[in-house]
């Protein structure tokens, strides 16, 4: 059996599979390689991810894989939960590329972004030897479960990013937090079909939201996705009114 026939061709179906599992992880395995003997190391690190759905995490200086990723770019992180019974039947991805420090011009956002995912990590984030980083993605390994893998590509897996969208996504979260929190409990359940919670609204992005209830993240799809910025007021209350009236 070659390569070929081990691999599915990559779906649309896939392709959302994947990127939800991008958007809701919450900690993975960082793998780097080690600057002295190129040996593989991983550890695990919490994780959120930017507006496209690339990588990104909060790591010290004093930890091995800063000092490794300074060296050489190039490393991958596993995300998936194993859950109960066999380990291999469940789906997990591991995303490959060349990470980065965050700039300063883009760390607010990304702070804002990775607090949301990680509120406990505001005690620390902000220390002097403390970093975010972002994993440019260059492709991926998925696996849905036995028989289910995937080659993916950058372009299968990174979505658009557009600067107005960033530039209003805090204060549309918080709008929506404050004032609508009666339809974010509707995109949770109705539209991610999570049970009922505490559920808030934490990031936007052209293709879909991610709201979060304690540690569970729910992954909220705009199909099609959002063309500018300007659609996201119009699509949030179309989107409630839509549920309401399928659930009436």
């Amino acid at each position: 059996m070659t390569e070929k026939d081990v691999l599915r061709p990559v779906d649309d179906a896939a392709r959302r599979e994947a990127k939800t599992f991008l958007r809701t992880s919450r900690h993975g395995a960082l793998a780097t390689l080690d600057p002295a003997t190129g040996t593989p190391m991983a550890s695990r690190v919490s994780v959120a991810t930017d507006s496209r759905g690339c990588p990104v995490f909060l790591i010290s200086q004093l930890s091995g894989h800063f000092g490794a990723l300074e060296n050489d770019p190039r490393a991958s992180i596993l995300l998936g939960e194993p859950g109960r019974g066999d380990p291999l039947a469940h789906p997990r991805i591991t995303v490959f590329g060349r990470a980065n420090r965050v700039v300063d011009d883009e760390r607010a956002g990304i702070r804002a972004r990775f607090l949301a995912r990680h509120p406990k990590a505001a005690l620390y984030a902000d220390f002097g030897d403390f970093a975010f980083w972002r994993l440019e993605i260059e492709g991926a390994s998925y696996n849905g479960g036995f028989g289910k893998a995937y080659d993916m590509g950058r372009d299968d897996l990174v979505a658009p990013s557009d600067p107005d969208l960033e530039a209003l996504e805090a204060e549309a979260v918080s709008h929506m937090n404050e004032d609508h929190l009666d339809a974010i409990q509707l995109y949770a359940t109705a539209l991610a079909g999570r049970k009922e919670g505490s559920w808030s609204l934490v990031c936007i992005d052209l293709e879909g939201m991610d709201l979060v209830a304690a540690d569970d993240v729910a992954r909220v799809w705009f199909d099609p996705p959002l063309a500018s910025a300007e659609e996201l007021r119009p699509r949030l209350v179309a989107l409630a009114k839509r549920t309401r009236a399928e659930r009436s």
